[in-house]
């Protein structure tokens, strides 16, 4: 079966709807409609490469573009406390080539998790990074289409789209990688996301993280996968924020669901740092409580000072988030420390 383009998404998109989709159902790009009022079906389901162990904490790896040393410093920070570490991709801070990125995250003892996007790179600059990333052996990578270019972004580069992100996750399985894929649970058409995570799981997804969301809307989501059929690892994500910046940063993005009270409550604590940590601490507890969650994605900013001081906020939430789960690093459990038996979150 031969896999058109949806005639009118400026994404070339197969498989969508993309989740950049405004509320009341426009386009992330055009002043119109999203052409994806009915959603699509992925024809023959592709065989997933299970994840060696789902992580319980998944980090995002945010430092200084095309800087070895920040590099080496947050990520050795981050990997003291937390499973992998998720390297995104940002339309308006280009960084190394993914595969380098790997490399030398690996060198500083983290297990990267790697973001391809589909924005701005045709298929065979994809299929040359999804080999070096196996070479690499890499934990993941997360297949996304990506959000498109802002227009005052680098105007004098064009955007690609040769692929969606579910068929990047079945070129991803084809190439001997657990693909990853993102889903978002409060963009609009809600009711379309858990049937769209089944098809990237029949696509070869042996993962999905989702994009930030209230706990009963997470809760709502799951229920609606499960029902789908989705069977394989979620990780939700966990707002990570301390002062006005890093709030500001989650607060802006299209599909995500940002708690007003709990902002003003933090930015209002006299120690907003701590306060921040003790309301991701919540709501990480909580989401992991939903049935189908394994594990948390500690997304954002987390601190304006500087990217070194974010790792730290980062590191120690993760420790007092396997306090609350009593667990221990790479899933397991305190009272099985000494042992080499995976902890409950194991794949």
């Amino acid at each position: 079966m031969e896999m058109r383009p949806r005639e009118g998404c400026p994404k070339h998109m197969v498989m969508g709807p993309c989740g950049g989709v405004r509320e009341g159902g426009g386009c992330e790009v055009v002043p119109r409609p999203c052409v994806f009022e009915t959603p699509a079906t992925w024809p023959d389901p592709v065989s997933a490469v299970p994840l060696r162990q789902a992580p319980l904490i998944l980090a995002d790896y945010t430092a200084d573009p095309y800087s070895v040393p920040m590099l080496t410093a947050v990520a050795g920070t981050l990997a003291a406390d937390c499973d992998a570490v998720l390297v995104g991709e940002h339309q308006n801070r280009p960084d190394f080539p993914p595969t380098m990125l790997a490399s030398l995250l690996q060198a500083a003892g983290a297990r990267p998790w790697i973001t391809l996007a589909c924005r701005d790179r045709n298929r065979i600059v994809l299929e040359q990074e999804l080999n070096g990333l196996r070479h690499l052996n890499v934990d993941a990578v997360l297949c996304v289409t990506g959000d498109a270019r802002a227009y005052d972004v680098r105007p004098d580069v064009t955007q690609v789209f040769d692929l969606d992100g579910p068929r990047l996750a079945a070129l991803a399985a084809s190439a001997g990688l657990s693909a990853a894929v993102p889903e978002t649970p409060a963009a609009p058409p809600r009711e379309l996301r858990p049937g769209r995570l089944a098809q990237k799981q029949r696509a070869g997804a042996a993962a999905a993280v989702l994009n930030h969301a209230a706990v009963d809307t997470v809760t709502a989501f799951m229920a609606g996968a499960a029902q789908a059929g989705v069977t394989i690892p979620v990780i939700a994500s966990v707002a990570v924020f301390t002062d006005e910046p890093s709030a500001a940063v989650l607060s802006g993005l299209p599909g995500l669901e940002l708690d007003p009270a709990a902002v003003r409550a933090v930015l209002a604590d006299p120690d907003p740092v701590e306060a921040g940590i003790a309301s991701a601490v919540t709501e990480a507890v909580a989401l992991l409580a939903v049935p189908g969650v394994v594990g948390v994605n500690l997304s954002g900013l987390a601190a304006a000072r500087g990217y070194e001081y974010a790792a730290t906020v980062k590191a120690e939430l993760a420790r007092r988030i396997r306090e609350e789960h009593g667990v221990g690093k790479h899933g397991v459990g305190k009272h099985d420390a000494g042992k080499h038996d995976a902890g409950k979150h194991g794949a």
